[in-house]
């Protein structure tokens, strides 16, 4: 178990997956409910989800693509772009998501505080507070 961010962190069992996306995600449904599918179902780490842009999930048409792509730049260590499958599941959630109006990145960020992209301590404190409001340690 984690503590002030230091330890292991929890594995969550399909049950408490289930639970968040159906109970937890309050403030901002569709959005949250696509960052959260967006890490669990590739596995990436949340400053590589928060600086995805549009054009890495969807094509020109608006359709998801097969594959999401991770920019070498936003990447650990910077060593490669790298492809990750789309399953069902992610694409259900990405589904649901209403795409942002005139904006470059899939998860923008609060314009008064001038950031292109959600700010990944927020979307970090947005899965911190869904999983405390289902119980989940």
């Amino acid at each position: 178990m984690k503590i002030d961010r230091y330890g292991q962190a929890k594995i969550l069992s399909q049950a408490e997956i289930e639970l968040l996306f159906r109970e937890s995600f309050t403030v901002n449904l569709p959005r949250d409910r696509a960052l959260f599918a967006v890490m669990l179902y590739t596995a990436c780490r949340v400053n590589e989800a928060v600086q995805l842009l549009v054009r890495d999930v969807y094509d020109r048409q608006k359709r998801i693509r097969p594959e999401i792509i991770f920019r070498k730049k936003n990447t650990k260590g910077k060593l490669a772009t790298r492809t990750i499958p789309v399953i069902n599941e992610l694409r259900y959630w990405l589904s649901q998501y209403p795409l942002p109006h005139y904006q470059s990145y899939l998860f923008p960020g609060q314009p008064r505080q001038k950031r292109k992209y959600l700010h990944a301590d927020s979307a970090s404190w947005i899965l911190r507070e869904a999983c405390k409001r289902v119980e989940i340690e």
